[in-house]
């Protein structure tokens, strides 16, 4: 199924609306994040315009941002790129590639209800605070990344709504997700289970409620990112009705 470029556009307009930092920069065509965590799209190199400066210049003046909040100089490559030489450009500098990413679509929503919780779980809705601080401990994030995580959430011009699959026996989360939803496309974030609950359909029963949750603000389509190498979590958005869109990568330094 090929999707309208017109539709993909949108698409990654929206990724980069709900991903941005407190802390981001415009340099000759380049959004520059750089906020320090573990989410690279938060810190990274947008190449959205073909600029006018020298590319070692545009590279110079990027890494000296970076360099203020002490992340290194990652470029996050799209179909969007401008120019469509950069990658080659910055690959001949020294810049390898890692983290292939794929983006997924779904053009319609589902039409009937959430399915509803298992026994033994309850669905419950968490602010951006403590929904970075569960989803860094299923994680074993460490609490820098957690803060970090937080921040971006609370400073999203984008609202996210997070939902967790908690076992009240105990207190354990044993799946989360996000949605943030920017009409019309809900974008699906941090969806991960915990080690025991693996292979239970919680993954997809959680997304579902999280479809719903943005149907219900205003959402007839939605959006993820995921590992291009994570085939467990892809076979489950698939069955959601999520289809191939486009891919990107980011290119950074070895050892940085």
């Amino acid at each position: 199924m090929t999707l309208p470029a017109a539709l993909l556009s949108r698409v990654e307009d929206a990724g980069l609306n709900a991903s941005a930092p407190p802390g981001q920069w415009w340099i000759d065509g380049w959004l520059v994040r750089t906020l320090p965590g573990k989410a690279r799209r938060a810190r990274c190199v947008n190449a959205l315009m073909p600029g006018a400066l020298p590319l070692d210049e545009r590279i110079a003046a990027a890494e000296a941002a970076c360099a203020r909040t002490g992340v290194p100089l990652i470029f996050r490559i799209t179909p969007f790129t401008q120019p469509a030489d950069l990658p080659a450009a910055l690959q001949a500098r020294g810049f390898a590639p890692v983290d292939p990413t794929r983006v997924l679509v779904a053009t319609t929503l589902p039409a009937e209800a959430p399915p509803p919780v298992p026994a033994g779980l309850r669905l419950e809705p968490l602010d951006g605070e403590a929904f970075a601080e569960a989803v860094g401990a299923l994680r074993g994030s460490p609490p820098e990344h957690r803060r970090s995580h937080a921040l971006r959430l609370a400073h999203s011009p984008v609202p996210y709504r997070g939902l967790v699959l908690r076992r009240p026996g105990d207190g354990t989360v044993m799946a989360c997700g996000q949605v943030a939803t920017e009409a019309p496309l809900a974008g699906l974030y941090d969806v991960f289970t915990h080690p025991e609950a693996r292979n239970q359909g919680l993954a997809r029963l959680l997304c579902a409620h999280l479809l719903s949750l943005g149907a219900s603000l205003g959402a007839t389509m939605a959006y993820l990112q995921v590992d291009a190498a994570n085939d467990p979590a892809l076979a489950v958005y698939r069955r959601l009705g999520f289809v191939d869109g486009y891919g990107y990568e980011y290119l950074e330094r070895p050892g940085a």
